[in-house]
């Protein structure tokens, strides 16, 4: 019988990227919660001040970021902060996303470059310097990437964003295999519909939701505590033989026809 402790993070140092709000917030909550000291970035440090009581009211010591992960130099100088700062890292969460729906027709380059160098770039170099880190100091590591709905299906008006979150699906099965060597574990939680600043738009229009929710099986949106429990799996001992995978949290929504 597996004890709890499985999914304990006492002792680990965690780095989750755009951790002002939602998602990226949750997570970095959870992580708190099962014990992780959690550095967390925006582009805005004042942003952060929520997060950061939330993450030393569960005990947590905090450290708060201002980096735009955007550019290799961010990324680098975020996950440096963090190992600085702890002195160690162990778990990289890659949450910083962009979206504006566009049609295809009227996407220009800009808008392209944005969107693609934060959602793909952006997870790829806060990777590659965690894992620098994480080979170095030769112990075990875990990156979870938060991909999306988009990287199994095709929305219309967000070609760059599921183009990037398609190629962040292929990138975390690539590094999965490339460092399962040397003990860093790459998996993925894919969010289904979730009412946050970046998606409200979509929920202001009562028609949008009331078809979306006869798509998903479990007739409900998702709420963030129900990304929580993933997080703190894929980031912890209780999934030591999983990599390269993706959960898709989502009441059923990819499962169904």
């Amino acid at each position: 019988m597996h004890h709890p402790s499985m999914f304990d993070l006492g002792g680990r140092v965690a780095l989750v990227t755009g951790a002002s709000r939602g998602i990226g917030q949750s997570i970095a909550e959870a992580l708190a919660c099962a014990g992780a000291d959690v550095a967390v970035t925006a582009r805005s440090e004042a942003s952060l001040q929520e997060t950061r009581s939330r993450l030393e009211m569960a005990g947590s010591r905090a450290l708060a970021l201002s980096h735009d992960v955007g550019t290799v130099a961010g990324c680098r100088s975020a996950v440096e902060a963090a190992v600085v700062h702890f002195g160690r890292l162990d778990i990289l969460v890659n949450n910083a996303g962009v979206e504006e729906v566009r049609p295809s027709l009227e996407v220009d380059e800009p808008l392209w470059d944005h969107i693609v160098d934060v959602n793909l770039k952006g997870a790829f170099f806060c990777a590659q310097a965690a894992a620098e880190h994480m080979k170095r100091a030769g112990r075990p590591g875990a990156i979870i990437n938060i991909c999306s709905l988009t990287s199994e299906v095709g929305v219309p008006g967000a070609v760059p964003y599921g183009s990037s979150k398609s190629g962040l699906l292929g990138m975390t099965r690539a590094l999965a295999t490339e460092w399962a060597p040397i003990g860093i574990r790459v998996n993925a939680i894919a969010p289904g519909y979730f009412r946050t600043s970046m998606t409200e738009v979509f929920y202001r229009d009562e028609a949008w939701q009331q078809a979306m929710l006869g798509k998903i099986p479990q007739a409900r949106f998702g709420e963030m505590a129900d990304l929580q429990g993933a997080a703190v799996f894929l980031a912890s001992g209780a999934s030591a033989y999983i990599t390269g995978q993706c959960i898709a949290v989502d009441g059923g929504f990819l499962a169904s026809i």
